[in-house]
């Protein structure tokens, strides 16, 4: 009865609008090992609109679960260490900002240990992932903030796919870990009374770790990137109107969920990509949130300048050979520099250069993978209507008046086009594809901050 129930109530959602943009340097599906890393670094600037209050000082020992430093204005919010060591370096920038905390990690990482043996109501699973640092993997839209725990969602959403160029892989990813993330999902239906909707890639067969999950609704999402955007997703699914809240998390941070009630630790660990044209062996390996990169980057970088994103391309943060993963981050990617022009490169049949429409030659080959660089090919000028934004952006906005009214800061126009349901990342192939070069992201999170600002 169960059954039949789901399957009337999943959906199956077809998108038409997007770009898939195939790029060189996909990561095999191989587990590598790698030296592991000294150092590890806690970011505040990973957690959008976080003012850190510090519980630790320089040289003083930590376990991995210990809390690094709390929400100011929400002091249940806590930032825990990923690593057992000690406090390195608390770097801070102007007006003392903090910028991050680097811990020296111990040979052999020590977990805090919780006591998983409680009730399982809501109220002790908002408790335990407080305490253990895991709650901020609990997002919520709108604004794209770390869950209010004082909040009661209208629904859930965990994405199991991501459509960027050079995504993980979340199926292999997972692979053998049903029960665990079974798991992990059993605490996570606590905390809503509405619907937690489990989304899966229609465009191939999605992994039995997924399709098999009890007590969700699993919904099929196909078509071109950016469908496993979690914000697109709800758009189609249960779209957010004001006042309503919807948390989400990645399938990895169920699985951490899950290996916390199992074994009472705080486990940061996820499998990573490490992908690009500048790699040389892309694959996949285990790392810890707040990672040294270097140990990757060794020997298994070619020659020439290159940039380092944690994160995607489209959306991720440039970080340097020595920088840490991001917390939310499950890729890395490299790909060359775009410090140079390119002479008359208009003029050239441009075979070897990717274009949403027939400008180049290059549409030809609808299967071929691009070595893209980092380069704006121009630079900013007027910004006119030229249709773009709404072949890229499925969902039933107008995205130009919408970045417009963003400009002009005109509150209810932003939200009479819908500020509440859109996202950065959302936006990143608006972006890409802009004649214009708009910093369409930046504008997008300014008009988020804009409306946090006015509605708390």
């Amino acid at each position: 009865m169960n059954i039949e129930f789901e399957e009337v109530m999943s959906k199956n959602i077809i998108l038409k609008k997007g770009l898939n943009i195939k790029l060189e340097g996909k990561a095999d599906k191989v587990y590598a090992a790698t030296k592991p890393p000294k150092l590890y670094a806690i970011k505040p600037t990973d957690f959008h609109n976080f003012t850190p209050k510090l519980t630790v000082k320089e040289s003083e020992s930590v376990l991995a679960g210990d809390c690094i430093f709390f929400d100011k204005y929400n002091e249940n919010v806590k930032i825990c260490s990923p690593v057992s060591g000690s406090v390195k370096a608390i770097v801070r920038g102007e007006k003392r900002k903090i910028l991050q905390i680097v811990i020296d990690t111990d040979s052999e990482i020590k977990f805090k240990n919780f006591n998983v043996n409680k009730s399982e109501s809501r109220d002790d699973i908002i408790g335990l992932l407080l305490d253990s640092g895991l709650w901020p993997f609990l997002r919520q839209k709108p604004y794209d903030t770390i869950a209010n725990p004082k909040d009661n969602p209208k629904a859930i959403f965990i994405s199991s796919f991501s459509s960027s160029p050079l995504a993980t892989d979340n199926d292999f990813a997972l692979y053998g870990l049903d029960e665990l993330f079974q798991l992990g999902l059993d605490k996570i239906t606590k905390l809503t009374a509405g619907t937690t909707h489990l989304n899966v890639d229609g465009n191939t067969i999605p992994s039995k770790v997924f399709t098999n999950a009890k007590g969700v609704q699993i919904n099929k999402i196909s078509g071109p990137h950016p469908s496993g955007n979690v914000g697109i997703q709800i758009h189609h699914i249960d779209p957010i109107n004001k006042g309503d809240v919807v948390w989400y998390l990645s399938p990895q941070d169920v699985i951490s969920v899950g290996r916390l009630f199992r074994e009472g630790k705080s486990d940061f660990s996820r499998i990573v990509s490490l992908s690009g044209s500048m790699v040389s062996k892309p694959r996949y390996y285990r790392m810890v949130a707040g990672a040294c990169i270097y140990p990757l980057l060794e020997n298994n970088v070619f020659e020439g300048e290159k940039r380092i994103i944690s994160g995607d391309v489209l959306t991720g943060k440039k970080i340097s050979e020595e920088g840490y993963l991001g917390f939310y981050d499950t890729q890395l990617c490299i790909i060359p520099e775009g410090n140079k022009s390119e002479f008359l490169g208009w003029l050239l049949p441009g075979f070897h250069k990717f274009s949403m429409s027939k400008t180049f030659f290059s549409w030809l080959l609808p299967n071929k993978r691009f070595n893209l660089n980092t380069n704006n090919n121009g630079e900013e000028r007027a910004f006119v209507v030229t249709g773009q934004y709404e072949k890229v952006l499925p969902m039933n906005i107008f995205p130009m008046q919408l970045i417009k009214s963003i400009m002009m800061e005109d509150i209810e126009m932003m939200e009479g086009l819908g500020i509440y349901e859109v996202s950065t990342e959302d936006f990143a192939l608006c972006e890409f594809v802009c004649t214009s070069k708009m910093d369409v992201q930046n504008i997008i999170r300014k008009g988020l901050d804009l409306m946090l600002k006015e509605n708390s």
